[in-house]
């Protein structure tokens, strides 16, 4: 054999090898990518600040009843989806983060009940695959037969954490085989590479009973001792990963600000009473999550600091996020100092939106702008607002997974 045809065959062996190399490279990359995919789906829980399409003008609370309208989505979405913002939330920030689609609502999703008897039925028109949304807005952490009882029903969603529970098991029962309280084969299934967002719960709870003779802190007992039950029964059905949101400061809104008049200011310029009372609802829920810790060891519980996080941003220089409005509702009424009026909240012919969302904290005068939630999400993602650090629950389900 001739040495030219020699370094031929050993060319063309070569070139043999690198193409089944590479082409072995292109098949199995999307599986380690698959496999180093920490979740795989996400379960969501909460009010208006997690709903993503639960709620919409037929449903939702009548004062801010117009969120199928425009200018709700203007700004990444480009029409109303019925998030109460201009665009994503935390929970779509967090979706994004984790490589997986943006959560349907529990409504849209397709549910088989096909197995729960008599009327029994395939409803709805999304995929769950990625994961399910079960928030609600107006939604309170204590069930609806408490305000029922005190005359506090008026302009109320009657959807409560408890009616999430109930959907969701639905929901496991139908989908993945899930059934009952106690933990099983299926529901360790249904939880395996499932991440377990509960969004802020309780503000609804505590904006319901302003004026009414209900205590305070008649609220925050029941408001706490109902999340600690919802969040006691997903970790005896399996939940291993689990991130519960605490209450933002509330008195920073521009609802509270209108409300409370110019009276009564904290040291970043918000309500003080309504600020104190978020802080010290957040402060009991935290020894209540490490009571939850200690009878679940195997589940990794993060507390997402809410409370703290706005207030970091409040306090910041506007040269750090790009916020140079902290008060004023970007979309609303300019009767007030805050550009917010409830006779002409977002999604009504009278209000109208700022020209640059982006630089206000507020999008209605309750909910955020897209801007605000996506550096909250990092705070809770990347930064020190999460408690153990998030990175930590991706170590443990990347190991476990």
């Amino acid at each position: 054999m001739s040495l030219l045809l020699s370094l031929q065959l050993l060319l063309l062996f070569l070139l043999t090898i690198s193409s089944l190399i590479a082409c072995g490279l292109q098949v199995q990359a999307p599986a380690q990518q698959s496999r180093g995919r920490p979740f795989h789906k996400i379960y969501a829980f909460g009010d208006s600040f997690t709903d993503t399409g639960n709620t919409g003008n037929a449903n939702g609370p009548s004062g801010f009843g117009h969120v199928s309208n425009p200018p709700y989505g203007m700004t990444f979405f480009h029409h109303p989806t019925n998030r109460y913002s201009d665009g994503r939330l935390v929970i779509d920030f967090v979706a994004e983060a984790l490589s997986l689609p943006y959560l349907p609502p529990y409504r849209n999703v397709v549910v088989d009940t096909s197995k729960g008897g008599p009327g029994s039925r395939i409803s709805g028109t999304s995929s769950s695959s990625g994961g399910v949304n079960f928030a609600v807005a107006g939604s309170t952490a204590i069930n609806h037969d408490f305000f029922v009882k005190n005359n506090l029903t008026l302009d109320m969603t009657p959807e409560s954490i408890l009616t999430q529970l109930v959907w969701f098991n639905r929901y496991l029962e139908g989908n993945e085989g899930c059934k009952g309280a106690a933990y099983s084969r299926p529901c360790e299934v249904a939880f395996r590479e499932a991440l377990v967002w509960v969004g802020e719960i309780g503000v609804n709870d505590y904006a319901y009973t302003i004026g009414s003779s209900v205590a305070w802190d008649t609220v925050q007992k029941l408001a706490i001792d109902t999340v600690v039950a919802f969040l006691d029964s997903l970790l005896r059905m399996g939940a291993r990963y689990m991130v519960v949101q605490g209450l933002p400061p509330t008195g920073c809104l521009p609802l509270a600000m209108f409300l409370a008049g110019e009276d009564e200011k904290d040291d970043i310029g918000c309500v003080k009473r309504a600020n104190d009372q978020t802080g010290a609802h957040n402060t009991v829920l935290q020894l209540k999550l490490n009571h939850l810790r200690n009878k679940y060891p195997r589940a990794l519980i993060l507390y997402a600091d809410y409370w703290n996080a706005y207030r970091a941003v409040m306090k910041s220089p506007p040269s750090r996020y790009g916020f140079t409005e902290r008060f004023k509702a970007c979309c609303g009424s300019s009767d007030s100092p805050y550009n917010f009026s409830p006779f002409a909240t977002c999604g009504t012919p009278s209000a109208r939106a700022c020209q640059k969302p982006s630089q206000y904290i507020n999008w209605d005068g309750v909910h955020l702008t897209e801007a605000m939630y996506g550096v909250v999400s990092n705070m809770f993602l990347t930064g020190n607002f999460s408690h153990p650090p998030f990175n930590s629950l991706l170590a443990s389900a990347a190991i476990d997974n």
